[in-house]
């Protein structure tokens, strides 16, 4: 049954060498991986404008200005992950610039960052889209986190039965948001052209503003920037691209930029055109909307492929993560099992982690995880920042062709990455905080991990050394009765040819242990029986403070002790729950004994 309901869920499972019908083509990739980003444009235009409402009206002039600086900084890292895509053809974004330019440590920071980023953006952008849907029904506003919940379990459901299942089915929304905002922004940019728009709504361009600042100038910026969150997650899965996997991608990263500024200049034109002010009861691009078609049925076109994208955002997390995770386990930073490729070609324990990570904290925020955007977005700036640091001193240390231009390219988006970090940093400091503790708390964990993994290494390694002589087995049978589990056990030490058996019973009263004595010398009276008298029904210590005996007498001498376990295996999984599995619990008591080997020996049920 349960296997069915895996196979109804995520699929048959596909065999490995199919693993290159699992690549995306440039057409679902853009869809898959460029959600995150093309979403943005649904709230980078308004954070722009929340910040210059703070002076006032007047002030929102400045929106045009400052949308020319995020689409330069967008120029600047597009053409910078191009680099990347080229000089780093097998993934790992920001992650392996960083550390193979700056160093180790400063590559975990790009690492950790990230990893936290995607799980943010799972949990933010279904948060998001939750409460674009509530939003339109009221009355399902209460329901917030379990519509939330629900969202993350789908999505990962249908990463979990593969990049190219789920790239298909999630490319028509995406592909049908684009299609929808442009549309939008030709009816308005037609609507201002043919005079429809008052010139009386917006202040003009280079209207003096009083109390306008460099900061707030810079703060505003650094708002807007948050639309660039997602442009690194096609440097990250190159891997999934089909060949040529590099100039496929490329293509894809210049495809998306083109589509993401236009789309973010169009929201923020019309934006200043309609003299759009942003409040809590509609969004920019609510009024926009409704400024330029009215409240009619294309409006709620507009509203339901917003929420849509919002929702879809996520996976940009889903389809990074499990291959940023993979780059970080191959380094030996985080658990190897993470390299492991699942029924579907997918990697999919990061896609489970990532779901359970997003789903947590949608329940520890309760589906409110707004106030996480600027965490969000600084988590995003710092690997940016790092990645064209890194680039920038791979060209002068290579000095290859065309070093000269890359290396400006590199330096201006690295300086813009910088300054936009820093203003989260210093104008975001009570949302951003945390940062300055997880980041070395995930770092320490890193190393942590790596010296476990060199340590074991160390211990396993093969190498010319004395083993201990064996004198002889000592094979300790726990028994809780007669049995035919027992004689089942009994009757393969036996055939080892043993040379000392002993069997092992905890009685919980006296008189049981007399009779339990009796009834075993007339069963098996070639096997010794040691009995224990527990008064406090305990059975593993007993069982421990003989073995401990046992070691102590025969250690020195030579003998390995063995423990051999009894356990009956019911025929149905839900069976087990209705037996006490006290052989469970020996066996992990024994894992900690360094001399002792432990053996199961089955006994399986037939109904």
């Amino acid at each position: 049954m349960k296997s069915s309901l895996k196979r109804y869920l995520i699929g048959k499972p596909l065999k490995s060498d199919a693993l290159g019908e699992q690549k995306l083509s440039k057409t679902k990739a853009l869809a898959i991986l460029s959600s995150d980003a093309l979403s943005s444009v649904a709230y980078g235009p308004e954070q722009i404008l929340l910040v210059l409402i703070t002076v006032s009206t007047v002030a929102l002039w400045y929106s045009l200005p400052i949308a020319v600086g995020v689409i330069v900084l967008l120029v600047a890292l597009i053409l910078s992950y191009r680099q990347v895509i080229f000089a780093y053809p097998h993934g790992g974004g920001a992650y392996v610039v960083s550390r193979e330019n700056l160093g180790v440590n400063a590559g975990l920071v790009a690492g950790g960052s990230l990893l936290v980023d995607y799980i943010l953006t799972v949990a933010v952008s279904v948060s998001a889209g939750t409460d674009a849907i509530t939003s339109a029904f009221p009355s399902l506003h209460s329901y917030n986190v379990m519509i939330a919940i629900f969202f993350v379990i789908c999505l990962t459901l249908l990463n979990l039965r593969g990049v190219t299942e789920s790239a298909s089915i999630l490319a028509y929304p995406v592909y049908l948001f684009v299609v929808v905002m442009l549309v939008l922004i030709g009816v308005g940019v037609y609507n201002i052209i043919t005079g429809q728009v008052p010139e009386t709504l917006h202040s003009p361009v280079g209207t003096p503003v009083a109390g306008i600042s460099l900061f707030i100038l810079l703060k505003a910026f650094a708002s807007g920037s948050s639309a660039l969150t997602g442009v690194e997650a096609i440097s990250n899965a190159i891997p999934n691209f089909k060949d040529p996997a590099p100039k496929n991608a490329a293509k894809t990263l210049l495809a998306m930029g083109v589509i993401l500024a236009a789309l973010f200049v169009g929201i923020i034109i019309l934006a200043y055109f309609y003299g759009i002010v942003p409040n809590n009861h509609a969004t920019v691009v609510s009024q926009i909307a409704e400024a330029s078609v009215g409240r009619n049925v294309f409006y709620y076109i507009v509203q339901g492929t917003t929420a849509m994208i919002l929702v879809l955002a996520a996976n940009t997390g889903y389809s990074a993560f499990p291959l940023l995770a993979v780059n970080l386990s191959k380094d030996g930073f985080i658990p190897r099992i993470f390299q492991i490729r699942g029924d579907r070609l997918g990697y999919s324990n990061g896609i489970v982690m990532l779901g359970v990570a997003a789903i947590v904290l949608i329940i520890l925020f309760e589906g409110a995880t707004e106030h996480l955007i600027p965490l969000y977005a600084v988590g995003v700036f710092i690997p940016f920042t790092l990645a064209q640091v890194g680039m920038v001193r791979k060209w002068l240390r290579e000095k290859s062709s065309g070093w000269i231009g890359k290396l400006i390219i590199n330096a201006i988006g690295a300086v813009i990455s910088f300054v936009v970090a820093m203003m989260f940093l210093v104008t975001k400091l009570p949302q951003v905080w945390p940062v300055f503790i997880f980041l070395p708390m995930i770092i320490v964990v890193f190393h942590r991990i790596k010296q476990h993994y060199q340590d074991v290494g160390e211990q396993l390694r093969l190498e010319e050394r004395e083993l201990p002589n064996i004198e002889g087995n000592i094979f300790i049978i726990p028994v809780a009765g007669m049995t035919k589990v027992v004689e089942n056990s009994l009757h393969y030490v036996k055939s080892l040819n043993v040379e000392k058996i002993v069997a092992f019973y905890v009685a919980f009263d006296q008189a049981d242990a007399k009779a339990f004595e009796e009834k075993w010398h007339k069963w098996q009276p070639n096997i010794r029986l040691v009995t224990y008298y527990s008064p406090y029904r305990s059975v593993t210590q007993p069982l421990m403070k003989f073995i401990d005996k046992v070691e102590h007498q025969y250690g020195k001498s030579g003998y390995q002790i063995t423990v051999v376990i009894p356990q009956f295996l019911p025929k149905r999984g839900w069976h087990h729950a209705l037996h006490n599995q006290s052989s469970i619990l020996i066996r992990a008591a024994l894992l900690f004994h360094k001399n002792v080997i432990i053996m199961t020996v089955p006994y399986h049920l037939k109904k």
